[in-house]
C-alpha cells in the first residue's frame, strides 16, 4: 500500500507558503515535514501566528492548558522549529522560516534527533534539484542574504559602513554561536563535500541565544568568532549573511561547490541579488592573465578575454557579488574592489526586511490578521489579499466601496511603515458581519 500523507502536513505546507519566502508543495517537502514534525505538531503549528506570540496566546489559540502549551513550545524550540526570546520575563516565540531556519537547524544539531543522511538527501532534492522553492526564495525582494566583502581586499580610500564589515557584526554581537555548516554537511552525506571546515556557521544576538539555549549551536567568544572568520577568509570562503543592518542573525562561510547560495547565484544569475555594495575591477595593463581569479571566483563571474593581442581577466559586473576573493588571491594586484555608484538596499532590521518581503510577495495580510482561529481575521485576510492582488484602478474602486481608513493606508504603504501601525488602523475600523459579507470577493 502506498504511503498517504496526513492532512495536517498539507495544512502546514499552506501555512509555510503563506510567508514571504514560501514553501511550494512537493512530495519531497511532505517527506521532510513528516520527519521534522509529528502529526500533532504539524496541526498545532499550522494554527500559530506569523508574528511573535507568547505561550498564553498559543494556549488560547490551541485551547490547551498553559503548562501543556509550554511543554509543546519548548519541544518545538528544542528542534529548532521555533526561535524563542525573553523580554522583561515574557517569553516570546516565532516560527523559524525553512531557510535560514529549521532546515539548517535540523542538520546543525549533533544529538541524533534526526536522521541527517535522509534529511540531506531530501533537502538536496527539494532545494537543488527541484526549482520551485529556490526560485521563489532567491528572487524575493529584498534578498534574504547579502555578501560581506573580505575586509583585507578593500582599499583604504573606500567608504565602508559598519554593517558591511563581518568583523563589526562579530564585535558588536550580544551573543555568538558556532554550528555545523548546513551546506557542506549535507553534501558530505551525498558524497560531494569539499575539504573546507564545517564548524564555521556563525549566528548572533537573539537567534544565537535561542540556538545556544536549545543546544543546537555552541556559544563562543568574540575572539573565537574572529579567528573562525580569519581562517575562512584565508581559505577563500565567502561571507554570506543576514541582509539587515542591525541585529544581524547569521553569517555563513561559503564555498562555491557546496553552498546553496553560491550554486543558486550561478544557476539563476542576475535574478538572485546576493551582492555586496562593491564590485571587482581589473586594471588590464597589470593583469597577467594567469587565470587564478577564475579558479577562485565563487560565482563564475570572470573570464579570460583578448584585446589588441593582450589577454586579460574580464569581470562580468552583473554576476560579480563583490566578495573580494579574486582581489585577495590576484598575484599581480591588478584586481581591486570599488564601491558601486548605486548601492543595494539593506533593510534596517529583520522586521523591516520581512515587511518589505511581505509587500513584495503579496503576503502582508498574513502578518496583520495573524490569528487563524478567528473567523473575522480569516475573512479580512482573504479580502485584503484579494484587493492587494488587483491592478491599481481596481484597488481604487475597492477602496471606495470599502471606505476603510485601514485599507486606504494599506494601499499607500511604503516599505518603511510597520505592522503595528497598520494594526492600529484595523482597530479603528469597526467591521460587522453584514459589511464583511457585502465586500467579500465572490468565487
Amino acid at each position: 500500500m502506498s504511503h498517504i500523507t496526513p492532512k495536517s502536513y498539507y495544512d502546514l505546507q499552506k501555512r509555510l507558503d503563506g510567508a514571504p519566502q514560501g514553501a511550494p508543495s512537493s512530495d519531497v517537502l511532505f517527506k521532510i515535514l513528516e520527519i521534522l514534525f509529528t502529526e500533532r505538531e504539524a496541526k498545532l503549528v499550522t494554527q500559530l501566528p506569523y508574528n511573535y506570540f507568547t505561550d498564553k496566546k498559543a494556549s488560547k489559540i490551541w485551547k490547551l492548558p498553559i503548562e501543556e502549551t509550554r511543554k509543546i513550545l519548548e519541544e518545538l524550540a528544542d528542534k529548532g522549529i521555533l526561535l524563542d526570546s525573553s523580554n522583561n520575563d515574557i517569553q516570546r516565540y516565532v516560527l523559524a522560516p525553512p531557510m535560514a531556519g529549521f532546515f539548517e537547524f535540523s542538520l546543525m544539531r549533533t544529538d541524533g534527533r534526526f536522521d541527517r543522511k535522509i534529511l540531506s538527501e531530501l533537502y538536496y532534492q527539494y532545494i537543488t534539484k527541484e526549482d520551485d522553492f529556490a526560485r521563489q526564495l532567491l528572487t524575493l525582494k529584498p534578498s534574504i542574504a547579502r555578501t560581506f566583502p573580505a575586509e583585507e581586499s578593500l582599499p583604504p580610500k573606500n567608504i565602508v559602513l559598519d554593517y558591511e564589515r563581518a568583523s563589526h557584526i562579530i564585535k558588536t554581537a550580544s551573543c555568538i554561536t558556532v554550528g555545523t555548516c548546513y551546506c557542506r554537511h549535507k553534501m558530505e552525506h551525498l558524497g560531494k563535500a569539499c575539504n573546507n571546515p564545517q564548524r564555521v556557521c556563525l549566528t548572533f544576538n537573539g537567534a544565537a541565544e535561542s540556538l545556544s539555549r536549545h543546544k543546537i549551536a555552541e556559544e563562543i567568544s568574540k575572539d573565537e568568532a574572529l579567528k573562525i572568520l580569519d581562517e575562512c577568509v584565508s581559505l577563500g570562503l565567502v561571507q554570506i549573511g543576514d541582509n539587515v543592518q542591525d541585529s544581524v542573525s547569521w553569517i555563513c562561510n561559503c564555498c562555491s561547490c557546496c553552498c546553496e547560495g553560491m550554486l543558486a547565484k550561478k544557476k539563476f544569475k542576475e535574478a538572485f541579488d546576493l551582492t555586496s555594495n562593491f564590485i571587482s575591477i581589473n586594471m588590464q595593463e597589470k593583469c597577467l592573465a594567469c587565470g587564478l581569479c577564475i579558479k577562485k571566483c565563487p560565482v563564475d563571474a570572470i573570464s579570460i578575454e583578448e584585446k589588441n593581442g593582450k589577454k586579460y581577466a574580464k569581470v562580468n559586473f552583473s554576476q560579480c557579488i563583490g566578495c573580494g576573493v579574486c582581489v585577495k588571491f590576484c598575484p599581480s594586484k591588478s584586481l581591486i574592489l570599488k564601491r558601486k555608484n548605486k548601492i543595494s538596499l539593506v533593510p534596517k532590521d529583520g522586521f523591516e526586511r520581512i515587511l518589505m518581503s511581505a509587500i513584495d510577495s503579496g503576503t502582508l495580510q498574513n502578518y496583520i490578521f495573524d490569528n487563524p482561529s478567528l473567523l473575522s481575521h480569516s475573512i479580512l485576510k482573504t479580502i485584503i489579499g484579494y484587493i492587494l492582488s488587483l491592478p491599481p484602478t481596481k484597488q481604487l474602486l475597492a477602496k471606495r466601496q470599502l471606505r476603510s481608513r485601514f485599507l486606504n493606508m494599506l494601499t499607500k504603504t511604503k516599505h518603511y511603515n510597520a505592522f503595528d501601525k497598520l494594526g492600529n488602523e484595523v482597530k479603528k475600523t469597526n467591521y460587522n458581519h453584514d459589511e464583511i459579507e457585502k465586500i467579500t470577493p465572490k468565487a
